[in-house]
């Protein structure tokens, strides 16, 4: 971590909290190093730490009205790594107990004789749906959730940073989900592996 004094880090806060990008960017370089160190103990997994570390700073750009100029930011920004790698956790947990979910009821709906789940009118409805989407966030979307690359991946094949392909797929699920909905099909199933498919974090 670069050495900073007190005084230097109350400056770049103050000019962080109106809006300096300069000084975000200085406040990065400081910080980054120790709180990704601090992610990748907590997670023990260096891609999710990357991800948590670029996620933690964007939330420090959005909520700077909020920073506390007299009070230690590397202590704020450890904090809020806490919390963020609780929240990590949960997450995981959350998704291993809708795959449980999912796999049981598509179990029971494959043996029953009255009610059938019809996979291939699902696929369709995923093909197009993500057919639909714009050209940016459709290929984010094939690479990631389709094509298992990382974001890491796709951006250096898509020429972007992490944090925008991660936003494209946010997005790209949202809209796949709005459009099973539309269909007016049973498509329970499909809307919570959907779901799952954008849970990286």
């Amino acid at each position: 971590m670069t050495p900073i004094n007190h005084i230097d880090e109350k400056g770049l806060l103050q000019q962080l909290r109106d809006g300096d990008q300069l000084a975000f960017s200085k406040l990065y370089q400081i910080h980054a190093k120790t709180i990704y160190r601090r992610l990748q103990r907590m997670v023990n997994d260096t891609e999710q730490a990357d991800e948590l570390l670029q996620e933690l700073f964007i939330k420090v750009w959005e909520k700077r009205n909020q920073i506390t100029i007299n009070e230690s930011f590397g202590g704020y920004l450890h904090a809020i790594a806490y919390r963020m790698s609780i929240d990590y956790f949960r997450s995981l947990e959350l998704k291993e107990r809708v795959h449980k979910e999912v796999f049981t009821y598509v179990d029971y709906e494959v043996n029953s004789t009255v009610e059938q789940i019809d996979f291939k009118e699902t696929q369709e409805l995923i093909d197009k749906a993500v057919s639909d989407l714009p050209e940016q966030r459709r290929k984010a979307f094939t690479l990631c959730k389709l094509e298992g690359k990382s974001y890491e991946e796709a951006a250096q094949i898509m020429n972007l940073s992490p944090h925008t392909i991660h936003n494209h797929i946010v997005k790209a699920v949202k809209s796949v989900k709005a459009h099973l909905e539309r269909s007016g099909k049973d498509v329970a199933i499909l809307s919570l592996l959907v779901m799952l498919s954008s849970s990286n974090y």
